[in-house]
Order: C-alpha cells, then structure tokens, then sequence
C-alpha cells in the first residue's frame, strides 16, 4: 500500500498531527479500491495455511459449496469449501466437529470481508480411536519402546533403501521423483503392501521383517499419505510398532501430513512430517556434497544468479498483486450462493401474501353463495312446467299445481293445494 511520510499516516488519511496542505485535497479512495489495497497486502502475507478449530454455523448450499465459521476459544475466522458435495470424503461436515483446514486467506470484496478458502480439510481424532491410541502410546512408551537412546543413527549416505508403500499410490511416485531429482545414484527398493484397511497391518510388518532377514537395503521407509485416523490406523497396531522398534536396519516413519501422528512415528529412528519430507531427508548429505562441489560453479555466476533472484522475486510481486480468474469465480460463486438465498425468501414471502388474499377472497365468495342462505332455512320454488321459472308469489300458484321445491340438501317435487 501506498503511505504518506507525515506521521506514519496513510495516504489519503488526515491526521490531527499531519501537516496537511489545504490547497490539496486529500486522496480519497474508493470502497474497491480500498478493498483491493487490503487484499494485495493480506493475501500475499500468507500462503497456504493449516489452521486447526471447531466448525459452527454450518451452511450447504445447493451449488455444492460449503460456508461456516471456524473458531476456537478466542477468534473465529469464516471459511468456505467450494466444490465439497461433489467430493469424495469419508466423512461429513457438521457444526461441533473439530478440524484441521489447509487453504489460503483471502479477501471477500462483496462484504468487505477476509476468510479462509479451503482445499483440503480432516477431522481431528476423538473418540474410541483416540482413547486406544493414547492407551498403546502410554503402555509402549512406560516400556521404552519411544525412548531417544535407542534410536540408530541414519546412514548418511545410503545407497540402497526400500520403501513400504502402495505401489500404485501417489506417495511411491513423488519419493522417486524427488531422489531421482535429488540423489539418483540411491538404488530403491519398492516393498508394495496395502496401507490401509483390513490386513494391511500385517502386509507393513511382513515387508519389515523381509528386509531385515536379507538385509535388502541401509534403511527402510515406512509411507503413506495423509487421511483421517481411521485411514492411518493400520500404523497404530502394536506388533508393527514393536517391529519398528526392534529393526536392526535403521527406519524412517513417513505416514500422512504434519498434523498427523501415529505410533510408527515414535517407534521409528526418525519420524518424516510427509513423504516427499521423508526422500529430501535421507538424500539431503547426497545434496549438500553436490553443492559444495558446485560452489565454485556458483560463485563464479554468483552476479548472474543475484539478478535472476531479483527478477524472479520481482515477477513474484506483480503476481501477487493479479487477482486470479479461480478467486473471481469462486467469489462470484459465493455471491450467486447468497442471492439465491435471498430470492427464495422472496417468494416464499410473496406465496404467503397470495395465498392470504385468496383465502380473504374465497371467504367473502363463500358468505355470498346463495347456498348458504338455503342453510338458514330459505327454500327455492320454481314451476318445472314452465322451464323451472323461480315462483316469486304464491298468487303464481294454481290449485293442484306441481312443484320443485329445493333445499340446501337437495330438491322435492309437491303439489299445492
């Protein structure tokens, strides 16, 4: 943003301490402008963000979307999950649950207003899970199975590790990624198991020990990605956390995202917060022998390299400044969300007046019908042989005349006297 000299104070914001100049008229911005000021700061200042709270004021919309407040004891911030009734889950939103959000923050122009725009959300663990879990972690830990003594120290160069994974997930592809990227001379071996459900705890546990009687690789990974405790349960089960712990070849826990833990980790030699963390770790001396080697590369392109940094944080700015087409639609989303919101309140209001003023008009009908009259105990006369002419005096009645007399209840044919 931009700021005048005087007093630290804004540009465009008069101050009692300023010195302002009364043949200039201040600088006065515009609600939008304002707006978009705030949202260049804001957005920029963070970027994807884990934020862990209780969602309340839970919101569907009939897009799909999702709106609600995440708070906890002191603060509450609004988020918005665009596109979560088309998902995949394995569980649902409601008000009450505690959760661990990944997004950004952003800014809501409509209402003036910043919030978090999420893209990958989990609950966090509670209940009978929770409670086993914490029941194996004390016992296993009062044994010293988590004790930092008995850690073994990682080779620092490995040659030959094995990964137990998925061998169709995505955590096997991004490990090779990142050591053929990083340290390509590692030879890995892929131990493929299941790593979740039903069995795949002793699938994880065969693969240990088969590594460990051949003595296939210097180290094992043990990885999966993230997913709720249910999906990481698999890690938890005792005989595979005693196996970790009694390895003789050095391992590495690399199960699910920061914010998850599972018993695998303590027992592990060294616990990875994901993956990807767990290939950059054992090939980071690899890294940091390749980069001394290259220093004098560097140096000597050391001026060429200060100005690719200086145009590249440059282009990061100017970026940062551009509003992506993806925000615009989800806010114009969000926007269409709340209108429609407002517009089937407005016929349903609308329906209600309606329907009030034909019930008035029906009641007013009603009094009038001459069928009501017949109710009170009038009756109808008419001469069937003159086409049921109405007979309006009893002068227009012969002797022995026949006729139709009709009731509120229906008619009857006499005969006068």
């Amino acid at each position: 943003m931009d700021f005048s000299l005087n007093s630290g104070t804004p540009e465009g914001v008069s101050s009692r301490t300023s010195r302002v100049n009364p043949d200039v008229p201040p600088r006065r911005f515009t609600v939008s402008e304002l707006t978009a000021r705030i949202r260049g700061v804001l957005e920029p200042s963070f970027g994807l963000v884990w934020v862990q709270g209780e969602i309340s004021n839970y919101k569907p919309a009939s897009s799909g979307h999702v709106y609600f407040s995440l708070k906890d004891g002191g603060a509450n911030i609004s988020a918005a999950v665009f596109g979560w009734g088309a998902r995949r889950r394995s569980f649902d939103l409601k008000d009450g649950l505690q959760v661990a959000c990944r997004g950004k923050i952003t800014v809501y122009p409509p209402r003036g207003s910043y919030q978090l725009v999420i893209d990958h959300i989990e609950p966090l663990g509670a209940g009978a899970l929770q409670a086993a879990f914490e029941r194996l972690k004390a016992q296993l830990s009062a044994e010293g199975l988590f004790d930092s003594q008995r850690k073994r120290p990682l080779p620092r160069f490995p040659k030959r590790i094995a990964v137990i994974t998925s061998p169709t997930g995505a955590v096997i592809q991004d490990i090779l990624n990142i050591l053929k990227r990083r340290a390509p001379q590692i030879q890995v071996l892929v131990v493929p198991t299941l790593v979740q459900g039903e069995g795949a705890a002793d699938q994880i546990l065969q693969g240990l020990e088969t590594v460990n009687r051949h003595s296939l690789a210097e180290l094992i990974v043990v990885a999966r990605g993230g997913g709720s405790m249910e999906d990481l349960w698999s890690f938890n089960h005792e005989a595979l956390v005693r196996a970790i712990a009694s390895s003789k070849i050095p391992v590495i826990s690399a199960v699910g995202h920061e914010v998850d833990f599972t018993l695998s980790d303590f027992a592990a030699d060294l616990r990875a917060p994901t993956p990807s963390a767990a290939a950059e770790i054992l090939s980071s001396q690899w890294v940091d022998v390749a980069s001394r080697l290259k220093d004098a590369y560097h140096r000597l392109n050391l001026a060429h390299s200060r100005q690719v940094l200086y145009r590249k944080n440059l282009l990061t700015h100017i970026a940062a400044r551009l509003v992506s087409p993806r925000d615009k639609l989800r806010e114009q989303a969000q926007r269409n969300d709340e209108l429609s919101h407002r517009l089937l309140k407005a016929i349903e209001a609308l329906l209600v007046r309606r329907r009030a003023g034909l019930e008035q008009w029906a009641g007013k009908l009603d009094a009038l019908s001459p069928l009501r009259v017949l109710e009170r105990g009038y009756t109808l006369v008419r001469d069937p042989e003159q086409d049921s002419v109405v007979v309006r005096s009893a002068k227009q009645v012969k002797p022995k005349q026949e006729l139709e007399i009709t009731f509120y209840d229906g008619k009857r044919m006499v005969r006068a006297t």
